[in-house]
């Protein structure tokens, strides 16, 4: 199809794809003038008319939707019959959140995106460079006597990812490690130890594998982002706290990289700067 049709191209090409979704659907002319409440032979007058000349705007989307195709695909503006809800309901899939570390799902989209560049914004401490002491202090009170099971085989999982050749790319806003560090907020209650352990095993997994893994930090005061991973040019993931919501039209997924390349510009260091800002920090830990 051309970019741009003439008025008469459109025509014609509007009688060729309800002649095409009217044979898709088996439905006749007649049935079709019956569900879009028009006569037949005014149905038939535009299908065998060789003019330029097009129905109206109810009618062309009466028949998309009986035919079920989109009035965009009938008119040519479009080259997916599919309606917008079909689309939609293709490109977007919604998939359950378990407050816990094993997690199917997740696994499956960072193998799928082995090689990919992974973009992350968590919703905490990013998982994978969390100590045990941390994992077991978050998880133990939804896990119970299943946690060490399952920090057994996140751990595996995250080794695995590690090691896929991926490159990881992770946006924190300021405040998630001052809070952590201060045992503030959403680490209230975290003893001391934990948080010294942990500050360190972060400093040496953001020295030792730089620059294939890379942690920013942005001010939320300026910008804003929900917890979302971006699997390469596969999938966009938005995490709701119940539910993912995966996401893999190309637009989607170009809008929400884009979205998370501003964290990245704006942040207010390098990543190569991040292990010795947080050794500053860690002296703040009581």
């Amino acid at each position: 199809m051309r970019n741009y049709l003439t008025k008469s191209d459109r025509a014609v090409l509007f009688r060729a794809r309800l002649t095409q979704a009217l044979t898709a659907t088996r439905m006749s002319q007649s049935a079709l003038a019956r569900a879009i409440q028009t006569d037949r032979s005014t149905l038939s007058q535009t299908l065998g008319d060789t003019g330029d000349r097009l129905p109206g705007a109810h009618v062309v989307g009466a028949c998309a939707q009986a035919l079920g195709v989109s009035s965009d695909w009938l008119l040519g503006l479009s080259d997916r019959p599919e309606s917008a809800a079909d689309l939609l309901s293709s490109s977007l899939k919604l998939s359950q959140a378990p407050r816990a570390l094993v997690d199917e799902q997740i696994f499956a989209w960072h193998r799928e995106a082995a090689g990919y560049k992974i973009r992350h914004v968590p919703a905490t401490l990013p998982d994978m460079l969390k100590t045990q002491p941390m994992l077991r202090w978050e998880y133990e009170p939804h896990l119970g006597r299943t946690t060490q099971q399952a920090i057994n085989a996140s751990r595996d999982r995250l080794d695995w990812m590690r090691t896929a050749g991926s490159e990881y790319e992770i946006a924190l806003p300021l405040y998630e490690i001052e809070s952590f560090i201060r045992g503030t907020g959403y680490y209230a209650g975290l003893p001391a130890p934990v948080r010294l352990e942990q500050a360190d095993h972060l400093v040496t997994l953001t020295s030792q594998l730089y620059p294939r893994l890379r942690l920013y930090q942005f001010d939320a005061r300026k910008l804003y982002s929900a917890p979302v991973t971006i699997f390469g040019p596969l999938l966009a993931v938005i995490y709701t706290g119940g539910h993912y919501m995966a996401f893999r039209d190309r637009a989607r997924i170009e809008t929400f990289t884009g979205d998370f390349d501003t964290l990245i510009k704006e942040a207010r260091h390098t990543a190569r700067d991040f292990p010795d800002i947080l050794t500053d920090m860690r002296a703040l830990i009581r």
